[in-house]
C-alpha cells in the first residue's frame, strides 16, 4: 500500500517550483527587446564609444512607393588600411532620410567601433555624419529630425 504521509508538502513544493519557473519565463520575455530597439541601442553605443573616420556614400536604396521596407544607405570607408563596405537602415531617422536621397557620392563622416571596425554608423538619434548644402553652398550636418532642422532665414 502507498503511504500518503508528506503528500501535501510534496505538492506544495512542486507548486512553488512551477510558479518560480513560470515567473522566470515571464520576466525574461518581458525584458526581451525588439529588433528595432536593439538596433537603436547599437547605433547609440557606436556613437558614444566609436571613432571618427571618413567614408563615401555609394547608394541609397528605398522600397518601392507604397511598400514597407528598410531605407538603406550603402557606404565605404577605410580603417587601418583595410577597406570596408557597409549599409545602414536609416528608416528610424526621418531627418537623415530626407537628405539621403541626394547623398550618393558625397564624402561623409562615420563612426566605427575600434574593437570591431565592421560595426559602423553614418547617423544615429544623437549625431549625423551626413552633410547637407544650404542655399549658400555651405556644408552642414544633416538634421537628426524635422524638429532639428534650422529655420529658414529671410
Amino acid at each position: 500500500m502507498i503511504s500518503l504521509n508528506g503528500a501535501p508538502e510534496i505538492l506544495l513544493a512542486a507548486a512553488l517550483a512551477l510558479a518560480s519557473a513560470l515567473t522566470v519565463v515571464l520576466v525574461r520575455r518581458r525584458r526581451r527587446k525588439s529588433p528595432d530597439e536593439l538596433e537603436r541601442l547599437r547605433r547609440l553605443d557606436v556613437n558614444r564609444h566609436g571613432r571618427l573616420a571618413t567614408g563615401q556614400i555609394l547608394d541609397f536604396v528605398e522600397p518601392p512607393p507604397g511598400k514597407a521596407g528598410p531605407r538603406l544607405m550603402t557606404y565605404k570607408y577605410n580603417v587601418g588600411g583595410v577597406g570596408y563596405e557597409a549599409a545602414q537602415d536609416i528608416s528610424a531617422l526621418p531627418g537623415v532620410v530626407k537628405v539621403a536621397r541626394r547623398a550618393a557620392g558625397q564624402v561623409v563622416n562615420l563612426k566605427y567601433d575600434p574593437r570591431r571596425p565592421t560595426n559602423s554608423i553614418l547617423a544615429c538619434e544623437e549625431w549625423s555624419g551626413i552633410p547637407v548644402l544650404d542655399s549658400a553652398g555651405e556644408r552642414h550636418q544633416a538634421p537628426l529630425s524635422a524638429a532639428d532642422k534650422p529655420a529658414e532665414q529671410s
